[in-house]
């Protein structure tokens, strides 16, 4: 699924509540039988997967958050493993 267009809207999937965890500095995606510690990229990619902004939205946001060029790829194939985690899920 790594062909995800720009149009998709990435959303947290249901069942899953990403969180800021102060004890272990990090992202955390809580699922009923347990919860994955993000890395910062991970956690920055999953924060802006709200269902309303597009890939092409998040890319955008992350180059210009983080001074950065030429993301696309890095986050559409994040993108694309995580919903095959099942972390995620694509929104209309």
């Amino acid at each position: 699924m790594s062909d995800i267009p720009g149009s998709a809207k990435p959303a947290i999937a249901h069942g899953m509540r990403l969180q800021w965890e102060p004890a272990q500095e990090a992202h955390v995606l809580l699922y009923p039988e347990g919860m994955v510690r993000l890395n910062s990229s991970a956690g920055a990619i999953l924060s802006r997967c709200d269902g309303v902004r597009t890939l092409a939205d998040i890319v955008t946001d992350l180059e210009r958050t983080y001074s950065i060029a030429g993301l696309t790829g890095d986050v559409t194939a994040f993108v694309a493993l995580a919903l095959d985690k099942h972390w995620l899920e694509l929104r209309q």
